[in-house]
Parts: C-alpha cells; structure tokens; sequence
C-alpha cells in the first residue's frame, strides 16, 4: 500500500445476505488504516483493536503484529477485532484499528459459523483491494 499523508481514501466491502450480511469500510490515513466491521441486524460498537506491525518473533524477515483491544462489557467482539487488526496490519505492515460491531437476536451456532465466514471473506476482499493502493 503507498502511502499519501495528505488525504484520506475510503474503501468498502460487503459479503453475505441478511441478518449474516457484513460490512467493511476501511479508511486509510496516510500510512495507517482505520477498518469498521458492522453486520447482522445491529450495529454498533462492540470492541476495538488496534494493532502495530513488527518484525515475527520466529522470523525477523517476515512481518507480524502485535494489538490491543477494548471490549464493551458484555460484547463478544473482542476476538474478532483483535485478529481482524492483526491479519491486516501484518499483511500490509501498516499500523490498524478495528472497530467491530455484529449482532444477531439469539445467535445460535450456525448464525455465528455463517458470520464469521463472511467476515473472512470481507476481509480477505478488503485486503486484496489495500494491497493494489
């Protein structure tokens, strides 16, 4: 990803259908990236993360991450802004946040299998199209 310090660009993405339908605006700030994650029939904030490109522990060659994250009490999304945060700020060695928000009445296993896989895809989506920047 190039970096342009003096304006800030926005892309979005979305994958899925419905209350599984997720959203991805990412928001790039010069050399860093700011992404929201939103989906299901609220959205919201639930967690944020934010994630700082390093050299790996195992491979200095390699690039990683290490993150922070923010949970609202009684939200789950910590886990899904942290590794979101981390996928992407090693990916693109760039510093992230994330800010995460899905909800789904009642969630069962497969309304949280279903996603999470569009939450995959999204991102996967959303980083092939910063990696071309």
């Amino acid at each position: 990803m190039a970096a342009n310090n003096n304006q800030t660009e926005k892309l979005q993405e979305s994958w899925g259908e419905g209350a599984h339908r997720v959203e991805a605006a990412a928001f790039i700030c010069g050399k860093d990236i700011v992404v929201v994650i939103e989906g299901g029939t609220r959205y919201h904030i639930g967690a944020v993360s934010l994630a700082i490109p390093r050299p790996s522990l195992s491979d200095s060659a390699r690039v990683s991450a290490s993150a922070s994250v923010l949970c609202v009490t009684g939200h789950k999304e910590d886990e899904l802004a942290r590794n979101i945060s981390l996928q992407i700020a090693s990916a693109l060695n760039c510093v992230v946040t994330v800010v995460a928000g899905v909800h789904v009445d009642e969630a069962n296993a497969i309304d949280i299998s279903k996603i999470l896989d569009n939450c995959t895809q999204v991102i996967s989506n959303l980083v092939e199209r910063l990696k071309r920047i």
